[in-house]
């Protein structure tokens, strides 16, 4: 299915992400020139579609399946996979891996980000790996781009001839949050320090 379906997408537009599922798609649409898994053909097809095969029929159950740590083959966990893998390995120029500061483990090597999309990108196609670490508005704030998992990742990329950038709570991401719940106190605050910024610049 691969192989009949080749794509390719422009260098610095690749979109990677783990444990930040809404605000992602909510930043990819306000920098429309991003792309995700989800917006190659496969992961349009596939994209939240429950699917396995049974055992006392041919066709595909599409109502109730095992979860993917049920078996050791899923079907739907071997095709993400492998889709994961090729869009990483397309991946060039400037990529954006956006992680959530809120959790523990924020880079986790056993997610797909961390098992199979680190280890296929390529360090002679990608010039810089920027980390985008967000915590949500209610917190916690446990990792950041000095401390926790994120340090390991920064190793990694290190160890592997990247460069990169890492920033915490990127301000566009901060403004879709707010978007989403303006009465939140973190977001008053922040409308008031912009609009301090904006008058020192105007004046």
């Amino acid at each position: 299915m691969f192989n009949s379906m080749p794509q390719i997408w422009p260098c610095d537009n690749f979109l990677f992400w783990s444990k930040t599922r809404t605000l992602m798609h909510s930043y990819a649409a306000v920098f429309r020139h991003f792309w995700t898994l989800e917006d190659t053909l496969v992961g349009y097809m596939f994209n939240d579609l429950i699917w396995c095969g049974q055992e006392e029929d041919s066709g595909f159950d599409f109502s109730s399946c095992p979860e993917w740590s049920a078996c050791r083959s899923h079907p739907v966990y071997s095709l993400w996979r492998q889709a994961s893998q090729n869009f990483a390995e397309m991946a060039c120029g400037n990529i954006t891996i956006l992680l959530n500061g809120s959790i523990v483990n924020a880079f986790n090597r056993k997610s797909m980000f961390g098992s199979v999309e680190l280890d296929s990108l390529d360090p002679q196609r990608v010039n810089y790996v920027n980390i985008k670490v967000v915590t949500s508005l209610d917190g916690p704030h446990i990792e950041s781009c000095s401390q926790g998992s994120i340090v390991d990742l920064i190793q990694i990329l290190q160890s592997r001839g990247f460069h990169w950038t890492c920033t915490d709570n990127d301000q566009t991401l901060m403004i879709l949050q707010c978007i989403r719940n303006p009465q939140h106190s973190s977001c008053q605050t922040y409308a008031n320090t912009l609009l301090n910024r904006n008058s020192l610049t105007s004046d």
